[in-house]
């Protein structure tokens, strides 16, 4: 069995992190070299299933350092790329937008450049050796803007952006598209929805909500709490970004899409369900007995803040495209996916879990 060497960018971070132990498991053929800069989202003891596995490099550093980028690939004879690594957080791009900027539009370019004259020697032409390497660059539903109450994102939606965040990931799209048209090369883009699952950095949504409520603290809603997310189980993403990086049509954009729309509102009041069943209150280790007295739900906890500037109010994916060309389907509902969520999660925050 002939190996091959693929730079898969940004592991340490949330989707990466279940993306490699997954595909190392079902792809002996494969080395995964990973070049993460662990930033404040990545942990590198989100990998330490693969930190003994021989076909598992790390490489800490940046993907806009084009030195080390064009050391990798000549080190270790890339050929293939799955371009995860992204500054992602909508908050923090609204406060210091330049980092998006930078990571996600230079960096990207970085390692498509880099790419492209490694395996070709002039536009339209691959190098004999490297027929078929291809680079798939991760993307999300954001860069389409925000919808109305009925219509979903399709892959011909147009490009409407509303935050540096998705801005940035929209430019890095673009750019990903002018190598496929001006050099030929063979890309493809993977537009997700709002994952969730194990893993994923603590100041996200669903981990904030798990956190505040075991520690009795207040839980932050934006708004109204009625912006709508499609929400996708990072496992079933994965196996999207496989399928498409193996088996998806050189120069498209596949949209990947949990079909589980829920209000922010439907999100906490779900996991509060959850929780109450699992770890009442009156049964907490961890909140104070004064405050067990006071309330009788980890729902009362809610809290409603100041809505987020240019806050989208709604996204949702049309995933069919993905389903009838490459024959995807999510292995988890909403339903089923937030409980093995809410598992891992307090396994994590050590609150035991009564069944």
């Amino acid at each position: 069995m002939q190996q091959k060497n693929i730079l898969v960018t940004g592991c340490a971070g949330f989707i990466g992190s279940n993306f490699v132990p997954y595909f190392l498991e079902k792809y002996p053929e494969y080395n995964v070299i990973n070049l993460d800069l662990l930033t404040y989202a990545g942990d590198l003891a989100n990998l330490s299933e693969c930190e003994n596995n021989p076909k598992y490099k790390f490489i800490k550093g940046d993907i806009c350092n084009r030195e080390l980028v064009e050391f990798i690939f000549n080190e270790y004879d890339i050929n293939g790329v799955i371009h995860f690594a992204a500054e992602s957080h909508v908050d923090n791009s609204i406060k210091n937008p330049g980092v998006f900027i930078e990571t996600n539009v230079n960096g990207t370019f970085t390692l498509l450049d880099v790419a492209q004259k490694y395996w070709m020697d002039k536009p339209f032409n691959y190098k004999e050796n490297y027929k078929g390497c291809r680079f798939h660059h991760i993307s999300t539903d954001e860069v389409y803007g925000t919808l109305n109450e009925t219509d979903l994102f399709t892959e011909e939606t147009p490009y409407a952006p509303n935050s540096p965040y998705s801005a940035s990931k929209a430019s890095s799209d673009m750019i990903v598209r002018s190598y496929q048209e001006t050099y030929g090369m063979n890309t493809v883009i993977t537009n997700c929805s709002n994952n969730y699952g194990p893993k994923q950095h603590n100041e996200k949504l669903i981990p904030t909500i798990i956190r505040k409520a075991l520690s009795g603290e207040a839980i932050p809603i934006y708004g109204d709490g009625k912006n709508i997310r499609d929400w996708l189980y990072v496992l079933d993403h994965c196996k999207g970004i496989d399928l498409v990086y193996h088996t998806g049509k050189e120069a498209n954009v596949y949209n990947i899409g949990g079909r589980n729309e829920r209000t922010n509102l439907q999100i906490v009041d779900s996991i509060c369900t959850i929780l109450d069943e699992k770890v009442p209150l009156s049964l907490s280790p961890v909140i104070a007995s004064e405050a067990k007295q006071s309330i009788s739900s980890y729902k009362e906890l809610i809290t409603f803040v100041e809505d987020r500037a240019g806050h989208d109010r709604r996204y949702a994916i049309d995933a069919t495209k993905l389903e009838t060309q490459l024959g995807w389907k999510a292995d988890e509902d909403f339903d089923s996916g937030i409980v093995k969520t809410v598992d891992w999660y307090m396994d994590k925050y050590s609150i035991g879990i009564n069944n």
